[in-house]
């Protein structure tokens, strides 16, 4: 790999998403304002907010960078930018770090924002450490981040590129012990969400915020997450090939 090609086209990358301030606000607005949302919707019953309130800090900026990130790398699959990239001495890994530092640093913005929205103006309470939970937040994006740019190389249209979200995001949300503790599912949904990332995601937050101190799970679990975003970037990386010979 080499750095200052990845970080060429890192910059190109957030130069393009300056000039495209729908797609930014998008990114940012999206999962304060569904937060904000929750908040209220559960006014009258405090203790519910407490309980989801943290993982849906999480899940929310997962869902939005999973979109947007496979939107727009198709785009630009779809477009013939990334044919012409290919072209030149840049290497499949460089090009796909670049848009992961890129996307990266949008993902960071984006948990800072529903971060502070969330512990700050909404009032969660927090009993660990408030920096794993911005941790692990940020974590998520960077998940969905590394699963858009994955999964957009298996889509040919926008269309199917959004498709993608219910098979590779909605079971994760259902089994992820958001609505439900994941020990009271059965025997066999209860070892599918074990492979699943979202599940130790939605298990740190929760401890973040109803333990104090800081566990060795947690951490473990925050490390999970990011190793799976890596391994999804390493996919991306071995399918992304040229589309005419």
């Amino acid at each position: 790999m080499n750095p200052r090609r990845t970080l060429a086209t890192a910059r190109r990358v957030l130069l393009q998403l300056r000039h495209d301030p729908r797609t930014v606000a998008l990114m940012l607005g999206v999962p304060c304002l569904l937060i904000t949302l929750l908040k209220y919707v559960y006014d009258g019953r405090p203790e519910v907010f407490d309980r989801i309130g943290a993982p849906v800090l999480g899940v929310f900026p997962l869902l939005v960078m999973f979109v947007v990130t496979a939107v727009a790398t198709l785009r630009e699959r779809t477009g013939g930018t990334l044919e012409r990239l290919l072209t030149m001495p840049l290497g499949k890994l460089d090009l796909l770090v670049g848009y992961a530092l890129a996307f990266g640093l949008v993902a960071l913005v984006q948990g800072l924002l529903a971060f502070g929205l969330t512990v700050g103006l909404l009032g969660l309470t927090v009993a660990g450490p408030t920096w794993m939970l911005l941790a692990m937040a940020v974590a998520d994006g960077l998940l969905g981040m590394a699963l858009g740019l994955f999964v957009s190389a298996f889509a040919t249209t926008e269309f199917q590129a959004v498709q993608f979200l219910p098979a590779f995001l909605l079971p994760q949300l259902l089994l992820c012990g958001l609505f439900t503790p994941r020990a009271e599912m059965s025997g066999w949904l209860h070892a599918l969400s074990d492979a699943l990332p979202l599940s130790y995601a939605v298990d740190a937050m929760n401890a973040i915020t109803t333990r104090s101190g800081l566990t060795g799970g947690t951490v473990a679990d925050l490390l999970l997450v990011l190793g799976c975003a890596a391994a999804a970037l390493a996919l991306g990386a071995a399918t992304l090939r040229r589309r005419t010979a």
